[in-house]
């Protein structure tokens, strides 16, 4: 049943909500850590928040009975890849449930995050290595806040990757960036942005916006 703006109704169910929130526009990251074998694991993430600055908090949604979710929480520290409009290829890459997970990062660059080593993507338009502080159960999903320990960014003005209405868009107004489709009927010009060094400790981690 759909909910009248006025608050009548007997409230959505999934598959309305997924539809609602089909028009809302957000940023796209990649969200890893290590297994307790050493090695890496991944998954593109659209739900991820800053929650305060004072002390440096995120936020991230992971549902479940997704693979990440129990690697994640035995692993206490991750990252968080904020793609560039460049990178469309990669957020599909880690968003593919059928995706092999010992060979899901072959021949993708990364560097090791400076405290507890999980990866971050080359190229990202920002990193920040974080360490869990709570985790709350949230229907489907469990809400993960963690302590920004690190952070670290390109200086460039490319564009970030957007997913809105289940597609990957730039800011630029470039359509689906990996398939090379403008808005205007051009086509992308490849990125000639600077790609980050070695990750690097933060001062001032205050560069996330809510």
């Amino acid at each position: 049943m759909t909910a009248s703006p006025d608050g009548a109704g007997g409230g959505v169910d999934g598959s309305e909500l997924r539809a609602a929130m089909s028009h809302f526009a957000s940023g796209v990251t990649v969200v890893t850590c290590l297994r307790a074998d050493g090695s890496p694991q991944g998954m593109t993430c659209s739900a991820f928040t800053s929650i305060s600055l004072d002390p440096p908090l995120v936020m991230v949604s992971i549902r479940r009975d997704g693979r990440l979710h129990p690697v994640l929480l035995a692993a206490g520290s991750w990252a968080v890849s904020v793609l560039a409009a460049d990178q469309a290829e990669l957020g599909r890459r880690f968003a593919r449930s059928t995706r092999d997970r010992a060979q899901q990062f072959e021949g993708v660059p990364t560097s090791p995050a400076p405290s507890g080593g999980a990866p971050v993507l080359d190229g990202a338009l920002t990193w920040l290595e974080c360490r869990t502080e709570h985790v709350t159960p949230a229907g489907d999903h469990s809400l993960v806040l963690g302590r920004v320990l690190a952070t670290a960014g390109t200086e460039t003005d490319a564009p970030a990757l957007v997913y809105h209405r289940r597609r990957f868009l730039d800011l630029t107004g470039a359509t689906d960036p990996g398939r090379g489709t403008r808005a205007d009927g051009g086509r992308d010009v490849p990125s000639t942005s600077p790609r980050p060094g070695a990750p690097r400790h933060a001062t001032d981690p205050r560069g996330s916006s809510h």
